[in-house]
C-alpha cells in the first residue's frame, strides 16, 4: 500500500518552487525524481487521496486480503535504464506462457500454446503442419529486429522519421509496420484465422480499429506492443502495480520532493518564464509559483488547466475485468494444465474473423454479439499480492480485458450495458471450460462475488481518463512531425511540459513521458 507520507495531505513547503508537477501518476513520480536528484526544489500535486493514477494495487473486493493491479496490470515499455537511474527496489518477473488461445476444431476441443518447447508441436497439432509456426518465427524475428533497434530511442530526444528508419535498416519491417496496414502483413504471412487474430490482438488493446484502417493507428499501437524491453516480452510487476509507484515515490522523496495528495491543481498561468498554479486542498485555495509545470494528465486536461483550445475528444475501447477465484477452471482442452493456459495472454473470441466481426457491430453501435477478450493470472507468476491464507488454499485472480467495446456504446445507461457486456464476456469464456467460471468465484466479506467490471465511462469517473481512453488519446508514431518539439513533451507555452500518457511515445506504463519531460525541463 502507499506510505502514510504519500497518504498525508500535508500542506506544500514552500510558495515556489523550481518545478510543480500536476499529477502523481507513475510518470509524475518519475519527472519527481529525475528533477530532484538534479538539485531542484519539486512539488507534485496529487488531487487523489494516494499517488499512482492507474497504476495502482488495490484491495477491490470487502474483506479479502488479495491485492489486484486494478487498472494497468503488465510492464514492457519501462525501460531499465529508469529503474536503475533512480534506484527503484522494483522487479518483473517472465511469464513461462506467452499465450493460450483455446479452438475448436473437427468437433473437438484443442488451442494453441505458445512459449515453452512445445510450441512448435502446438502449432503442428492445430494447423497441421509446420507452416504457421515458421511464419510465426519469421514475423516475430523482424519485430525484435525492430525492438532492439527503436525500443532505446524512447529515452532519447525524438528522431526523424528518416532518422529512424535508417536506424532499424529494414526495408521489409519498415514498410511492414509503418507504412501499410498491419492487416496486410497478417494476411500475406499466416492463412490460419486463429493465428491471424493472435498476431492481430497487439495492434488493438486499447485501441479501436480494423486491422486496415488507413490512419494505422492499428499499426502505432502494435509497434508500441512488441518493442518493449528491446524484445516485446510483457512481465509480471512483482507485488502488483502498486509496488512501482511505491517505489517511485519513495524514490522522489528521498531526492528530496515533496508529495501533496488531495491537492487538485484548478489553473495555471505562465508568461513562458514564471508560472502560477492555483491549488484546491482541504486547508482551501492557495496559488503557488514554479518556473515550469510539468502536467501528469491528459492533454485535454492541460488545455482546461491553461484556458487553452481543448484537443479533439478521445475515446477508450476497453473492458476492465478483475476476478478472485478460488481454484482455476477446468478446460474443454485437456490436453493443457490451465495452471500453463492461464500463465500467459488466453485469449478469447480473437480468432481474424470474430475481431473483424467485433469492430462492425460496434462501430455500428450494437455491442459485439462475441466480445473479445484475452485473461491473465497474476498469481501464478507471483503470488504475493495474495494473503498467506488465500495463497494456501489455492485461491488465482484473474485479469480480463476486453476489445472493441467504444465508450460511445455505454452513453445511454453505462450499467445496463456494463452488466450485458459482462455476461456476454463470461459466456465467451465459458464457452471453452468444463465449468462456469461463476463457480470458481471466491465470495468477499459480504457473500457477494469477488468479480468487478470497468468500462470506459467508469475509467472516466475514476481516473479522469478522456473518454475512458487508456492512453490519454490515439498513440503517435516514435518519430519527430512538426508539432512534436525536441522530447515530445513540449506544449504552446515553454515553461509548461506535458509529462502524462498524451506526449509522444507515451501510453501504457513506461515511466518515458516523465523522463522525457525532465530531461526537457532540465535542457538536456
Amino acid at each position: 500500500m502507499p506510505t502514510d507520507e504519500t497518504q498525508t495531505p500535508g500542506t506544500p513547503a514552500h510558495d515556489s518552487y523550481d518545478t510543480v508537477i500536476v499529477g502523481g501518476g507513475h510518470n509524475g513520480l518519475v519527472a519527481a525524481a529525475y528533477l530532484a536528484r538534479a538539485g531542484q526544489s519539486v512539488l507534485v500535486l496529487e488531487r487523489l487521496g494516494s499517488t499512482g493514477g492507474a497504476a495502482v494495487s488495490t484491495r477491490p473486493f470487502d474483506g479479502v486480503d488479495a491485492r489486484l493491479s486494478r487498472y494497468s496490470y503488465l510492464v514492457s515499455l519501462l525501460p531499465q535504464k529508469i529503474v536503475r537511474d533512480l534506484g527503484l527496489d522494483f522487479a518483473v518477473r517472465k511469464r513461462t506462457v506467452s499465450s493460450y488461445t483455446p479452438a475448436v476444431r473437427g468437433g473437438r476441443a484443442t488451442g494453441l500454446l505458445v512459449g515453452g518447447d512445445n510450441t512448435r508441436a502446438s502449432f503442428a497439432e492445430l494447423t497441421g503442419d509446420d507452416r504457421e509456426y515458421e511464419a510465426w518465427q519469421r514475423f516475430y524475428a523482424m519485430t525484435q529486429r525492430v525492438a532492439e533497434h527503436a525500443f532505446p530511442t524512447l529515452t532519447e530526444p525524438l528522431p526523424t522519421r528518416d532518422g529512424l528508419r535508417a536506424r532499424i535498416d529494414d526495408a521489409e519491417a519498415w514498410r511492414t509496420l509503418f507504412e501499410e496496414p498491419i492487416g496486410v502483413a497478417v494476411e500475406e504471412r499466416f492463412t490460419d484465422d486463429l493465428v491471424r487474430g493472435v498476431v492481430l490482438t497487439d495492434a488493438l488493446i486499447g485501441t479501436f480499429a480494423d486491422a486496415h484502417d488507413p490512419s494505422l493507428l492499428q499499426n502505432r499501437c502494435f509497434l508500441y506492443h512488441v518493442i518493449g524491453g528491446g524484445t516485446g516480452d510483457w512481465d509480471v510487476p512483482v507485488g502488483g502495480m502498486g509496488a512501482l509507484t511505491d517505489a517511485l515515490a519513495g524514490a522522489a522523496r528521498a531526492a528530496g520532493a515533496e508529495i501533496r495528495v488531495l491537492h487538485e491543481a484548478t489553473r495555471i498561468e505562465t508568461d513562458g518564464t514564471r508560472a502560477e498554479v492555483t491549488v484546491r486542498s482541504p486547508a482551501g485555495e492557495r496559488v503557488l509559483g514554479a518556473r515550469k509545470v510539468l502536467v501528469n494528465a491528459s492533454p485535454q486536461a492541460l488545455a482546461a488547466l491553461l484556458g487553452d483550445e481543448p484537443p479533439a475528444p478521445a475515446e477508450g475501447a476497453q473492458l476492465k475485468v478483475n476476478m478472485l477465484l478460488t481454484r482455476l477452471p477446468k478446460l474443454r482442452d485437456h490436453s493443457v494444465d490451465p495452471r500453463r493456459a492461464f500463465a500467459g495472454t488466453f485469449h478469447i473470441a480473437e480468432g481474424y474473423g470474430q475481431l473483424a466481426d467485433a469492430y462492425r457491430e460496434a462501430a455500428a453501435g450494437r455491442l459485439p454479439a462475441a466480445p473479445p477478450s484475452e485473461i491473465y493470472c497474476h498469481s501464478l507468476t507471483d503470488p504475493s499480492i495474495l494473503g498467506p491464507d488465500l495463497a494456501a488454499r489455492g485461491y488465482q485472480t484473474l485479469t480480463l480485458f476486453g476489445l472493441h467495446t467504444p465508450a460511445r456504446l455505454f452513453a445511454a445507461d453505462n450499467e445496463a450495458t456494463r452488466a450485458a457486456l459482462l455476461k456476454a464476456t463470461l459466456a465467451e469464456l465459458d464457452a471453452h471450460l468444463e465449468e462456469p467460471i461463476a463457480d470458481c468465484l471466491a465470495l468477499d466479506g459480504n457473500g457477494e462475488p469477488c468479480i468487478e467490471a470497468k468500462t470506459p465511462l467508469d475509467l472516466e469517473q475514476d481516473l479522469r481518463l478522456p473518454g475512458g481512453h487508456i492512453f490519454h488519446r490515439d498513440l503517435s508514431f516514435p518519430y519527430a512531425t512538426e508539432d512534436t518539439g525536441r522530447w515530445g513533451v513540449e506544449t504552446a507555452h515553454v515553461n509548461v511540459l506535458l509529462c502524462g500518457a498524451g506526449a509522444v511515445r507515451g501510453g501504457g506504463v513506461s515511466g518515458v513521458p516523465g523522463h522525457n519531460a525532465a530531461m526537457a525541463a532540465l535542457g538536456r
